[in-house]
């Protein structure tokens, strides 16, 4: 099936409209027109942007009065220059060419560490509750128009977790939003994560047998504490099991544990980041290995800050409710991410596939909550990268990194900035022209 599904083509090839200046970052998806973002397009729909024969051009010249690195550098009146793919030259105080695209401000491409983008309840083996081997390449949606709605928004990396629906939900799949169209062509290769959840959703639908069971939902766990068991159970048993011949589900966790691979937990409210962080500091204790652990949700983590220190975890946070609450009744506070950067904690911004609210706007949530532009923008580019293993490719603008570059006719993250121009390894995807 994976093979099948890796060389599906990502979007057909649809006529119509082209990505233009007007996609704002806040406009409503059904509102705009069905473009695959896999091909470059400009303002009469064309493929102009293509070079001779098939391959898109993507070797470019951009200018921008203000262009911001992620690097903690803040250039003016900048010149970049896109060669094959990757940023060639970064020059400021430079003028534009006659033939360079044009912005306000430019940054990185965002990337949005939690876009779960699959098949919902069909991207997850549910007749078990533990699948480490299940990779989320079977279960991601290759045709879901939420890629061109991402690619619109300036998200140009994301990160796919499992639907968890599951204790254990298996690998998480890592893609450019445009590109190339195929998943295999689109796939980042960054760090192994092995995703699974903590809470009430795990057991949703589970029910104790009576009688005679009549389906795979009778069954453990119907709790939060067999949820927690569920975890323990697979871990304990992976450590206590041979090094070899145990099985493909094994291995996993048994690198899991090893720290090879990150385990990637959804926990909303402070009991359920409690479980992560107690789970990971048991497994150290019994000797079993130092978990990589990041918590995806992780909604109250501004009650306990120091309980993140001490765990050494990095945090995902969810987008931001508009009453408040989130998954499992979790209170999410306006300054979290204010609180973490105070405290040191490692953390991401995401929008989770918010259709109204895409990742600029969390930033600009952040930076209303009291972080700074540079900070919200980290949190929004090389921390995500770092988080997941790819910051030697993207999340800054450096010479020699992908050109995944968004030009936004503003400043970043106010409420009247658009991203009015997108560019995925050089090849220019939102036109602003």
């Amino acid at each position: 099936m994976i093979s099948i599904l890796t060389t599906l083509l990502l979007a057909p090839a649809l006529q119509g409209p082209a990505l233009l200046a007007s996609s704002a970052l806040f406009e409503h998806p059904s509102e705009a027109p069905l473009q695959a973002p896999l091909q470059a397009t400009t303002r009469k729909g064309s493929q102009a942007a293509k070079a001779d024969g098939d391959a898109p051009k993507n070797s470019w010249s951009v200018f921008a009065d203000k262009v911001y690195t992620s690097t903690g550098s803040t250039l003016e009146n900048a010149l970049v220059v896109i060669t094959d793919g990757k940023i060639s030259a970064i020059t400021p105080g430079a003028s534009a060419n006659d033939d360079s695209l044009k912005a306000t401000t430019l940054t990185a491409g965002l990337i949005d560490a939690s876009a779960p983008i699959h098949l919902g309840f069909e991207s997850v083996e549910q007749s078990s509750e533990v699948t480490p081997s299940i990779s989320m390449e079977y279960g991601v949606d290759p045709f879901d128009p939420r890629w061109e709605r991402l690619v619109r928004s300036g998200v140009t990396t994301a990160f796919v977790p499992p639907l968890n629906r599951n204790v254990v939900g298996g690998l998480g799949i890592l893609l450019k939003t445009a590109g190339p169209e195929t998943l295999e062509g689109r796939a980042l290769e960054g760090a192994e994560i092995l995703c699974g959840a903590i809470g009430g959703l795990p057991s949703s639908g589970n029910r104790p047998a009576s009688g005679t069971p009549n389906t795979f939902y009778n069954r453990r766990p119907t709790t939060r504490m067999g949820v927690e068991w569920e975890w323990r159970k697979a871990l304990f048993d992976a450590a206590q099991a041979p090094a070899e011949g145990a099985g493909k589900d094994v291995d996993i966790l048994q690198d899991v544990l090893a720290g090879k691979i990150a385990a990637f937990i959804q926990a909303y409210p402070t009991q359920d980041i409690r479980t992560a962080v107690f789970l990971k500091e048991e497994m150290q204790r019994e000797g079993f290995g130092e978990i990589r652990l990041v918590i995806d949700g992780a909604a109250e983590a501004w009650r306990e800050p120091d309980l993140l220190v001490r765990s050494g975890a990095a945090v995902v946070l969810p987008p931001m409710p508009g009453q408040g609450r989130t998954v499992d009744q979790a209170f999410m506070a306006a300054n979290t991410a204010k609180v973490l950067q105070d405290a040191g904690v490692p953390f991401a911004l995401s929008a989770n596939d918010a259709r109204t609210e895409p990742l600029g706007i969390q930033a600009g949530f952040a930076m209303r909550g009291g972080l700074t532009r540079e900070q919200a923008l980290r949190a929004v580019t090389i921390t995500p990268a770092q988080i997941l293993g790819v910051d030697s490719r993207v999340g800054t603008l450096e010479v020699g990194k992908d050109a995944d570059i968004v030009l936004w006719n503003g400043e970043p993250f106010e409420v009247t900035t658009r991203a009015i121009g997108v560019l995925v390894d050089g090849v220019l995807v939102v036109d602003p022209r």
